[in-house]
């Protein structure tokens, strides 16, 4: 499967259809490096708050109530383009209206056959907590690429190794991460979470994510980071778990996925930690214990 992930920039669209426009121009490139999956990055709907006045756009929560009038079309658009570009494609996210003035940061995929599903974000970062608006999801998925299963996980959702390898356990080979950060600290985060996943669960793991500035918007203001795909580091594999990497001015990063490869390298492997992670359950070393120090020796 060859897979693309995007370092989007941000802009200030001026009308839906512009933005429209944007995203057909990006995935069609996508699309022409032989992508069969797209993956677009976190908050990616709210650059749809510069349609709006100056007033909406530097607040947040005007932003979101905002935005819900485009829900529909959204779906309608990335459900086209799938269809049209014969293309998996993940939307990156949607803050979306849950009730009682609350929002849920939900990313679709959408299938060439017609088909959606979504993942909620299940953990809230410091600055989604203060916006005071934003609720976790309470459920976690996979789904299937063909013959392969994924799982996506969001941005702060990708440095919690629990939640992932539960869906590696139900199958996830692949796991989909829309990102956005807007420090140096926050990419590293990320992307070393990105590495860590990999390593845990023999899985690869493509992230998208946001970049440039946009100054008129409280939340997607900074961008950092690269878009990357990466792999266990193994035998047969990067040694430094990367598979592909956006430097620069580039766009996407694009990488082929053999995963009868992948399956196949856990016989020839230094180290299997998918097939070694029940080790952790052994009773004796479940809780550390308080050792005193003593002039004998055992």
């Amino acid at each position: 499967m060859k897979v693309a992930v995007a370092k989007y920039t941000i802009d200030a669209p001026r009308s839906y259809a512009e933005f429209a426009d944007k995203q057909a121009r990006w995935l069609g490139e996508a699309r022409a490096a032989g992508a069969e999956l797209a993956v677009l990055p976190e908050y990616l709907a709210l650059e749809l708050g510069a349609t709006f006045g100056a007033a909406t756009q530097g607040d947040l929560h005007a932003s979101l109530i905002a935005i819900q009038q485009y829900h529909g079309a959204w779906l309608e658009l990335y459900g086209l383009l799938a269809r049209e570009l014969r293309m998996h494609v993940v939307a990156g996210s949607f803050l979306i209206a849950a009730g009682n003035g609350r929002y849920r940061n939900r990313s679709y995929a959408f299938a060439p056959d017609g088909g959606v599903l979504w993942q909620d974000k299940l953990q809230l970062t410091g600055f989604e907590k203060r916006a005071a608006v934003i609720e976790p999801g309470d459920a976690l998925r996979v789904f299937a690429l063909g013959a392969v299963r994924a799982g996506i996980a969001i941005c702060y959702d990708l440095e919690f190794p629990l939640p992932v390898r539960a869906q590696c356990e139900a199958g996830a080979r692949l796991l989909v991460a829309p990102s956005c950060t807007d420090t140096e600290a926050g990419a590293t985060r990320v992307r070393v979470g990105g590495l860590a996943r990999a390593l845990e669960n023999r899985c690869f793991v493509a992230q998208a994510v946001t970049a440039g500035d946009a100054a008129w918007s409280p939340a997607l203001d900074t961008n950092t980071g690269e878009a990357a795909i990466y792999a266990p580091m193994d035998v047969g594999l990067p040694a430094d778990g990367v598979l592909a990497q956006t430097r620069g001015r580039q766009r996407w990063a694009v990488a082929d996925l053999n995963f009868a490869a992948l399956d196949a390298s856990r016989e020839q492997a230094q180290v299997a930690n998918d097939r070694d992670w029940a080790g952790q359950g052994a009773p004796a070393i479940r809780r550390a214990a308080l050792t005193e120090w003593s002039a004998d020796l055992p």
